[in-house]
């Protein structure tokens, strides 16, 4: 049998899992509004609802991805003391 690389591979969980959400990832093409940089988040949806998001973004004219951040934003106001 061949031994596992010991490099990280995509599937690997941190061994310190909040120094891993904090750690600041490349800048991204857009950028963000809070400095340049995001992060990726990625959620299963039914397909159903899936389309009830897109059909939502195309009436209010903006994308999707644009709509679900002000979404989580508004859901998730960063607050006094957050360590973010």
């Amino acid at each position: 049998m061949t031994e596992r690389s010991p490099k990280r591979s995509f599937a690997t969980r941190p061994a310190d899992p909040e120094s891993w959400i904090k750690a600041s990832d490349a800048p991204s093409a857009r950028g963000a509004a809070d400095g340049g940089y995001t992060a990726r988040l990625t959620i299963d949806v039914a397909p159903d609802l899936r389309g009830r998001i897109k059909i939502a973004a195309f009436q209010r004219g903006v994308t999707v991805a644009d709509m679900l951040r002000e979404l989580l934003a508004r859901e998730f106001p960063n607050t006094e003391g957050d360590p973010s």
